[in-house]
């Protein structure tokens, strides 16, 4: 069976495989080409899965090792699906002496939830990063992308809850 735009269907009979592999494709299978494949393939997904790790990693040719590696030293990509929402927390050396470490424990006892797994609702993601590159603002959470410095544990905690309905 194929696929529009031309790629093999997968066996699970996934088309979003057939539009990865035309991404493949673009690319020349080119291992080169990892991040912007994982950048595809995300998108495509919402989240990359265990198997569509293994996929990219048999179509290019490279360990899965590799691929998962890549994957995840990037703050970007994440294996398991987001919920509605996600609030980022940095947790760089300034963040964190200024109470990003609050923050998070705040939000993980709201929620019920570590950080880097949605909540059971699928209405929030608590996401963790290491450097957001706004040491000067610390501590800085994103709300859904939006950067916000200075944040304190109230003010996010009020920001979720009005979210989320708790």
């Amino acid at each position: 069976m194929s696929v529009p735009g031309g790629g093999a269907a997968h066996p699970s009979g996934d088309e979003r495989y057939g539009v990865l592999d035309d991404e493949l494709g673009r690319w020349d299978f080119q291992p080169s080409a990892l991040l912007e494949l994982l950048h595809a393939a995300q998108e495509l997904f919402g989240f990359l899965p265990a198997e569509v790790l293994r996929y990219l990693a048999n179509r290019l040719g490279l360990p899965l090792a590799h691929v998962q590696g890549v994957a995840s030293f990037y703050n970007l990509f994440t294996f398991a699906p987001r919920g509605q929402h996600t609030c980022t927390v940095c947790l760089g050396t300034a963040c964190y002496v200024k109470g990003a470490g609050e923050i998070l424990d705040g939000l993980e006892a709201l929620r019920g939830v570590p950080a880097g797994q949605a909540g059971g609702d699928g209405t929030l993601s608590v996401v963790v990063a290491r450097c957001v590159g706004a040491c000067g603002a610390a501590p800085a959470v994103a709300f859904d992308g939006q950067l916000r410095g200075r944040q304190g544990r109230a003010a996010v905690l009020a920001r979720v809850k009005a979210w989320t309905g708790t």
